[in-house]
């Protein structure tokens, strides 16, 4: 079993489950100015908008927008008045996001906020501190403890958090690797493990993005 096989299952999955839902004229639009590929897959990007309905979700906060993608994935699972809040640090990437969402129809649900999001997010709390329905956070790694944290915060009970890329090529599980990204991964387990108001558990995966995982948590 390598990478070629998982990728033909992806695509199979997608063929099978998702097909045109996929909104993949923004990972054209994300290829075409320069992104890297960093963003889920289509079968990912389901899964979190099945999430979203799952949930009844009406407040999503995500970190780490990149171009889009998996922001219009749960955008478009959003009730009517429902509310996306995303943040990006890269201001290219921002601007990119923000024309694919608008393609998408959904600047109406999303707003993109620039900047680091360890600035930004003290910003939210102090212009809406009403709590969301469900975090996803797909940002720099070695920050994940710090995103938990504020995703805490901005949580009530029930509010469901899911952190993406934690097992890593399986680097996870390996104590002497100094990887700040692996590093910031292992700290977020730690903190996940400990948290007295959070229960979770995690899932390795292969496909399409190779072999990684996340962790999803329930706030108590």
């Amino acid at each position: 079993m390598d990478a070629e096989i998982w990728s033909q299952v992806d695509a199979y999955i997608a063929d099978k489950l998702i097909g045109a839902d996929d909104p993949a004229a923004a990972l054209a639009a994300n290829a075409a100015a320069g992104l890297r590929p960093m963003d889920v897959s289509p079968a990912q990007g389901k899964f979190l908008s099945l999430l979203v309905r799952m949930t009844g979700a009406r407040r999503v906060l995500e970190v780490g927008t990149l171009g889009g993608y998996s922001t219009i994935w749960m955008a478009r699972a959003l009730p009517k008045d429902g509310e996306l809040v995303t943040l990006e640090y890269e201001p290219h990437h921002a601007e990119v996001a923000a024309r694919n969402i608008a393609a998408a129809g959904l600047s109406d649900r999303v707003t993109i906020h620039i900047g680091a999001a360890a600035e930004t997010l003290p910003v939210i709390v102090a212009a809406s501190p009403e709590p969301f329905d469900l975090v996803f956070i797909d940002a720099d790694k070695p920050s994940n403890t710090i995103y938990l944290d504020w995703a805490i915060k901005l949580s009530r009970p029930g509010t469901v958090i899911v952190l993406d890329n934690v097992v890593r090529d399986g680097r996870v599980i390996d104590e002497a690797n100094t990887d700040p990204s692996v590093l910031g991964t292992r700290a977020a387990f730690d903190m996940i493990s400990t948290h007295p108001r959070l229960s979770a558990s995690a899932l390795q995966t292969v496909g399409a993005k190779g072999w990684d995982g996340f962790a999803i948590m329930i706030v108590d």
